[in-house]
């Protein structure tokens, strides 16, 4: 008999599971042992009524909400986060390609918007499933608005210029000027800017309390804030570019896990809380399927390729029956459109049954992978093609290498023009540099860590236009008023 010790909070909840031991020939007709381990029970599972809460961060987290409302507390933090500012400047941020004058590819908000429209489904039937489990809360009826939400907000924290932004940050700090600062900061804080993930810096542009804001940030639900939080622990626990929240914090996140009652583990990290394995699985679905689409759009990829990309996740009747479908609709960007629906829908009812053949797992905190990882063998295979094909030929593609390209220096140099000024904040043209910094990025505080944080937030915050229009302005490439 083996025990495990997890935390909930501040209890500890023991796993226990049988060890057995066994012997058996091996090919030369020898004896050897196997040991195996089987679950004896799980003592600790997650609770919705814990799981789904109202109360939200700051205001010394009241929990009592309005009476009379005409909007739940999930659908107020949807409205928040749609009428935000990071949210409408996600427009202006690349998703894969560059966005050209004629043909409309996704950017990131309209990569947010599907995300959100295929979280909002799996909630809902993830919701159908627990109400049929005879659960009672009455807040599972809110799941689909919390992981729609969620969904809308994963990728807030993303900095410009599509996925190389991430590493351009990290570039900066671990083969740029950034270098020097590495025996200045604590260990947690250079992993934070040498493993900077936009999935920490969503969590931060949510919960903090930037100059001139409000305590809480967003004030968003606890519930919400959780499902966002794919990777529920510091950078000093990850082995690359993936965790779930900075120093400045992971206070933050302590509170709303504990008081969610999600799972701590003995290392100090924690299971992810349920509904963020359907945030990820709107993800995955979205990013991997629309940027084929857009592919072929923009003419990287034929019709035939595409075609046969999407019809491999069926079989042979249900392409027969797209065919019949294809005499009456001609067009092959109407036909494209239809098979990409049919394989996303497809995959929204095989994520949610994933989830419920693993419902004690996940619950219990020790599943471990993605959804999408457990598709049946011919979805697989059809998903693990057009992950090949996207890096080898999408994402490789020179229009998406160029924009990487110029992200890497416009970004290098945006950091270290205002991070070496924050270092001689007295010198003349440090205060010129300072003066650009908007008010919400301005830090009282003398730490080496919050000042270089302060400005890792400024850049990250922009659009692809902003980034490039101030390189210009700072470099003297351009000046206003000039032509």
């Amino acid at each position: 008999m083996k025990i495990s010790v997890f935390k909930c909070g501040n209890k500890k909840i023991k796993l226990l599971y049988l060890l057995q031991c066994f012997a058996v020939e091996n090919k030369n007709g020898l004896a050897c042992s196997i040991i195996s381990y089987t679950f004896v029970s799980e003592l600790f599972t997650m609770d919705w009524n814990k799981l789904l809460s109202t109360q939200r961060l700051g205001s010394s987290d009241q929990k009592k909400p309005a009476s009379n409302e005409d909007r739940t507390q999930f659908q107020r933090d949807y409205d928040r986060i749609i009428f935000s500012s990071p949210f409408r400047r996600m427009q202006n941020k690349t998703q894969v390609f560059p966005l050209p004058e004629h043909i409309f590819v996704h950017n990131r908000l309209t990569h947010s918007l599907e995300v959100a429209s295929v979280g909002r489904s799996l909630g809902n039937l993830l919701a159908e499933y627990l109400l049929s489990s005879h659960q009672n809360n009455p807040l599972i009826h809110e799941i689909g608005t919390i992981v729609s939400t969620a969904c809308l907000a994963h990728d807030l924290g993303n900095p410009p210029f599509g996925h190389s932004g991430e590493a351009a940050i990290s570039n900066y700090f671990t083969k740029g000027a950034g270098q020097k600062f590495k025996n200045k900061l604590s260990e947690g804080e250079w992993k934070d800017f040498t493993f900077f993930d936009g999935n920490a810096n969503a969590f931060r542009t949510l919960t903090h309390q930037f100059n001139g804001k409000r305590e809480g940030g967003f004030a968003l639900t606890f519930s919400t804030l959780a499902s966002i939080v794919k990777y529920p622990f510091e950078s000093v626990k990850a082995t690359k570019p993936k965790f779930g929240f900075f120093q400045s914090d992971k206070e933050n996140y302590y509170h709303i896990a504990r008081e969610l009652g999600i799972t701590q583990r003995e290392d100090g990290s924690f299971a992810r809380h349920p509904l963020v394995y359907l945030v990820e699985a709107a993800d995955d679905i979205c990013y991997q399927i629309m940027d084929l689409e857009d592919a072929f759009k923009l003419g990287i990829l034929t019709y035939d390729r595409i075609r046969k990309l999407f019809q491999n996740f069926f079989d042979s009747k249900r392409i027969a029956q797209f065919e019949a479908t294809f005499k009456q609709v001609s067009d092959v960007n109407e036909q494209i459109s239809y098979l990409r629906a049919n394989v996303i829908g497809a995959l929204i009812y095989q994520s949610i049954d994933i989830f419920k053949a693993n419902y004690s797992s996940i619950m219990a905190g020790t599943f471990s992978g993605s959804l999408i990882d457990q598709l049946p063998e011919q979805q697989a295979k059809a998903m693990k093609e057009v992950q090949q094909i996207s890096f080898s030929e999408v994402y490789a593609h020179r229009s998406v290498v160029e924009i990487e390209i110029a992200g890497y220096k416009i970004i290098g140099t945006l950091l270290e023009e205002f991070i070496d000024a924050t270092t001689a904040p007295h010198e003349m043209y440090s205060k010129k540099i300072l003066s650009l910094l908007p008010g919400q990025y301005k830090t009282g505080e003398n730490s080496r860590y919050n000042k270089i944080q302060s400005v890792v937030d400024f850049v990250s915050g922009m659009t692809d236009v902003f980034a490039l229009d101030l390189y210009r302005k700072i470099k003297g490439i351009s000046l206003p008023g000039v032509v």
